[in-house]
């Protein structure tokens, strides 16, 4: 029995400092998505774009945000993934979330914060990685900046079979992008995903999309490429990564890492 997944990409331009627009936007474009979808990503910061006006624009965990997702994902019947803004009492976290139609929620901060745009003198960083099961994958969520450190995506021991990358991308360092994620992808033995969004900010910022899916082999095969609005589906093959690991097993090689968890 094979055991697929639909995956969505939605790639689009966000609104600045304009969350009731964005989620309005992404509403309509999910509910465009491929009715077979099991899974849809969003790019991160998807209700604001990539600012720091953070106490303005944060949203609490029983905030219209959250609220939002979780209906979508009963009415769509699908997983939704990708971040936003969230305030925990003084502290403010770039939060990437994975929301399931049984309105099941986990969360993961963004690690690395991108201290080139003052991220890391805004937000809190985050002290754990997060994987979770869903339909019989495990899934790595992590955000943007992120994917420069490979050892905080190590996939130890196969724990994670998709590894998903939210992102604000700038067309300036998108050549990075395009050689980092099938790099993630064949380091790790992992399908990875990474959505990332198009159109300028309100700090002049370009973005041309380029959200990518690419076999745990480093072949692309899904490409948004930089459409600026695009619902990008395609099947990731359980079956075909176990055989790849099963055939080609140099995870059991890996050297040891620690990371220190706050």
């Amino acid at each position: 029995m094979t055991n697929n997944l639909h995956i969505s990409m939605i790639q689009t331009c966000i609104t600045w400092e304009n969350r009731d627009r964005n989620l309005e936007h992404f509403g309509h474009l999910i509910g465009k998505a491929d009715k077979e979808t099991n899974l849809i990503v969003l790019p991160e910061t998807f209700t604001t774009g990539f600012s720091m006006n953070v106490q303005a624009l944060a949203d609490t965990m029983d905030g219209p945000t959250v609220a939002t997702l979780k209906t979508w994902a009963q009415t769509y019947q699908t997983a939704i993934t990708g971040s936003f803004i969230a305030r925990e009492e003084d502290r403010y976290y770039n939060r990437a979330f994975f929301i399931t139609p049984e309105g099941q929620a986990a969360y993961y901060d963004k690690r690395h914060l991108f201290r080139m745009s003052g991220e890391n003198k805004h937000f809190t960083p985050g002290g754990r990685p997060l994987i979770v099961n869903y339909r019989g994958w495990n899934i790595c969520l992590q955000v943007c900046y992120d994917l420069r450190f490979p050892v905080w995506s190590r996939n130890a021991g196969k724990a994670y079979d998709l590894l998903i990358y939210v992102a604000n991308w700038p067309e300036a360092r998108i050549k990075a992008w395009d050689v980092l994620l099938p790099a993630r992808a064949v380091e790790n033995l992992s399908y990875v995903c990474g959505v990332n969004r198009t159109g300028m900010d309100g700090e002049r910022n370009s973005y041309n999309g380029h959200s990518a899916v690419y076999s745990p082999k480093g072949d692309r095969i899904a490409d948004a490429g930089a459409t600026p609005e695009d619902i990008h589906t395609c099947i990731l093959q359980k079956d075909e990564l176990d055989r790849l690991r099963a055939k080609f097993p140099a995870w059991m090689d890996a050297d040891p890492f620690i990371i220190p968890l706050a």
